[in-house]
């Protein structure tokens, strides 16, 4: 469903996707020389987990090395060396999912506990990375950002 979401906002953006399907480490080179060869502009990973987790600091390398702004919704790879994030705050929804265990654990009924939607999100930039990409992140931008990594 996010992956059309995607979709739709980039088409009313006139930005063109491409997929670059990465099931496995091996497959992270092979994904970047398929972005260079459709002349991406920048990356955005949509979907991470066990097969990217592990080899975040490997995939900033290989967006830096190539010259690719990326942006993701897990703030860890931003810290790893990827560009941007915005997302649901990790910290945001633990503390408010530990709020419903107590109240479980008082004998609520799961049953009859509202369901919530995030509230807080973060938007977090590397200036780091911005900078070893030769991309200039202008003053407004920055002080909109929750985070800064210098």
């Amino acid at each position: 469903k996010s992956l059309r979401e995607t979709e739709v906002i980039a088409e009313t953006l006139g930005v063109r996707i491409h997929y670059l399907d990465v099931l496995g480490p091996k497959d992270l080179e092979a994904a970047f020389r398929g972005a260079n060869k459709v002349k991406a502009d920048a990356v955005f990973v949509e979907v991470w987990g066990a097969i990217l987790n592990p080899h975040r600091a490997e995939f900033a390398r290989l967006a830096i090395k190539n010259r690719l702004p990326t942006m993701f919704r897990n703030p860890q790879y931003v810290e790893a060396g990827g560009l941007v994030t915005y997302g649901v705050s990790e910290i945001d929804l633990s503390r408010r999912a530990a709020t419903y265990v107590d109240k479980i654990l008082k004998r609520a009924k799961p049953a009859d506990l509202p369901v919530q939607q995030p509230t807080k999100f973060e938007f977090i930039i590397n200036l780091k990375t911005a900078k070893q990409i030769g991309l200039n992140i202008p003053q407004w931008t920055l002080v909109k950002a929750d985070k800064v990594i210098r």
